[in-house]
């Protein structure tokens, strides 16, 4: 009997503990893409919009593809990432600077980017 007890409280701990963790998660979500899209933005930072069209950017490039349906786009978000780290690992004539590897961004400035970018 007090191993059914012990169970249910530890069941209970980790629910708690699950639920928490997704509360915090979510609160947090929009102040990391309003921290990405401040970055794509930034024509000292990621500069997107030097190169693509963004809803709400002024005086967008058109070398790049719009910046739209991200999620369909890539249904993967650690590919749209990985895009981001290193273009030329998908299209070899890729103008696009590799942001990861060469350092543009760090690895949080880079996530909150991706998570703005995904959430187009």
């Amino acid at each position: 009997m007090r191993t059914g007890v012990l169970r249910r409280r530890v069941m209970v701990t980790l629910l708690t503990l699950m639920v928490l963790a997704a509360a915090k998660a979510w609160a947090e979500a929009p102040q990391t893409i309003e921290e990405g899209r401040r970055i794509v933005f930034d024509p000292k930072k990621g500069n997107c919009l030097a190169c693509h069209q963004i809803e709400d950017g002024e005086s967008p490039g058109d070398l790049g593809p719009p910046l739209v349906a991200m999620q369909a786009r890539f249904p993967d978000k650690s590919k749209l990432r990985d895009q981001l780290w290193e273009p030329m690992k998908y299209n070899p004539n890729s103008r696009m600077p590799p942001y990861g590897r060469h350092r543009i961004l760090t690895e949080d400035e880079l996530d909150r980017v991706v998570d703005y970018i995904y959430s187009l």
